[in-house]
């Protein structure tokens, strides 16, 4: 049974940082894509980073880049989110993905299909 469990949220101030973890059970963060999403009230899930294709190359949505950072710990089986200069419109819910396998296209990267686990979320408000 695969298990994510996102930390790191909270209520953060324009402008600030926080950084987000993902810990799994059940599952290897070492080869495999994976990523995190976003979901404000009212709106789509949408993938803003992701550790894609065997190479392992990083993709970031364009409202995400230069200012968010996907890394993986294998040694910790850890993924994580640092997310900087915060602006209103970051406020959502973050989750953590997985995939079963690693995909050899960027295609799935930040495209909800590509993942088989999920994590329960974890809330950030920006003031």
């Amino acid at each position: 049974h695969v298990q994510l469990v996102e930390s790191g949220g909270g209520s953060v101030e324009a402008g600030g940082s926080l950084k987000h973890s993902c810990a799994a059970s059940g599952y290897m963060f070492n080869n495999n894509q994976v990523g995190w999403f976003r979901q404000a009230p009212g709106d789509e899930r949408e993938g803003v980073a992701g550790i894609c294709t065997s190479a392992g190359t990083t993709y970031y949505a364009d409202s995400a880049k230069g200012r968010f950072t996907i890394s993986r710990d294998p040694d910790k089986n850890m993924i994580y989110l640092q997310i900087n200069n915060l602006k209103p419109e970051d406020a959502a819910m973050y989750y953590c993905a997985a995939a079963s396998t690693v995909h050899e296209t960027s295609w799935w990267c930040l495209r909800k299909g590509g993942y088989n686990y999920w994590g329960q979320g974890t809330q950030v408000t920006v003031s």
